[in-house]
């Protein structure tokens, strides 16, 4: 295990980072971190899209669905695609943040979080099954 910092405090530390950033929409950040199920997972960003890892350092899991803005404005707003947990798995449009949240929420893995503080293949080896 690479630390023994409680994973609360790495979440947290990446969701307030996040929180005063401009990655992401702020409405979606606002909307996932809301959400206590997602406020667990580590939150990290790519080409505008907020994807939930359950393990807190990279190569992250991809386990999760994501969201992004199907359309990149100014602020890249919405509206929302979600999509996961691969890329080529669209799951659905949505016309707000709250909306594509709960799309996410409604497809978490069974037992999913808090996220883990290490890499996948550390959590494979915590879980005793294949990386994710």
């Amino acid at each position: 295990m690479t630390t023994n910092i409680p994973s609360d405090s790495v979440v947290e530390a990446a969701w307030r980072e996040l929180l005063a950033s401009d990655r992401v929409s702020a409405d979606l950040v606002a909307a996932a971190y809301a959400e206590p199920r997602l406020r667990r997972l580590f939150p990290w960003t790519g080409m505008w899209e907020l994807h939930f890892s359950r393990c807190t350092e990279q190569r992250w899991t991809w386990d999760v669905p994501y969201i992004g803005p199907t359309a990149a404005g100014p602020d890249h707003t919405g509206p929302y695609y979600v999509e996961g947990p691969a890329r080529s798995r669209r799951i659905g449009e949505a016309g707000t943040a709250r909306e594509a949240v709960a799309m996410v929420v409604e497809r978490l893995p069974p037992g999913c979080g808090p996220a883990f503080v290490g890499t996948p293949a550390e959590l494979a080896a915590c879980e005793g099954g294949k990386e994710s």
